[in-house]
């Protein structure tokens, strides 16, 4: 794998923990003399973590948040999450305080697979932090995981 190739890589993890060979990282970072052979001790996995904080928007108009959130709610990229959260933002976006809007803009900053899973409450795979724990905002994405009415999920029409 060539250097560039590992740098993008890792480079485009956004706040994920990755596994990259040791000897990836020894190839990218050392120069050749220091180079350790494939086969040994140093050949295993190390992980790395990269954190992208999420671009300030201090001034930024209510209405252009909420059509931003909105986006965020549907273009997530995993499936789950995309409908959990295009869902709420259907039901719940267009009635929020400006408050409510800070606390869900914050919420759409964690990984997909950790607000699916805190939303879920599967606690065996992810904890959900003390920060969400006590929130409205999670309390209602709860309420519509459970899907009491047991409803086929699916995308929300955009209404415009």
């Amino acid at each position: 794998m060539l250097n560039s190739q590992i740098v993008r890589r890792v480079a485009g993890l956004s706040g994920r923990i990755a596994t990259v060979p040791r000897t990836a990282l020894l190839r990218t970072f050392a120069d050749k003399a220091s180079r350790a052979p494939e086969d040994t001790a140093l050949n295993h996995e190390v992980k790395v973590k990269f954190t992208i904080e999420p671009i300030p928007r201090p001034n930024e108009p209510t209405e252009n948040k909420r059509a931003r959130l909105l986006y965020q709610s549907r273009k997530r990229g995993i499936l789950e999450t995309d409908l959990l959260l295009s869902k709420y933002a259907d039901l719940y976006l267009k009635d929020m305080t400006r408050e409510e809007l800070e606390e869900y803009d914050e919420l759409l900053d964690n990984p997909d697979w950790d607000i699916f899973y805190w939303a879920t409450r599967n606690e065996d795979v992810k904890v959900c932090p003390e920060r969400w724990e006590s929130s409205k905002t999670m309390e209602k994405l709860r309420d519509l995981a459970e899907n009491r009415n047991r409803h086929t999920l699916r995308m929300p029409d955009l209404k415009f």
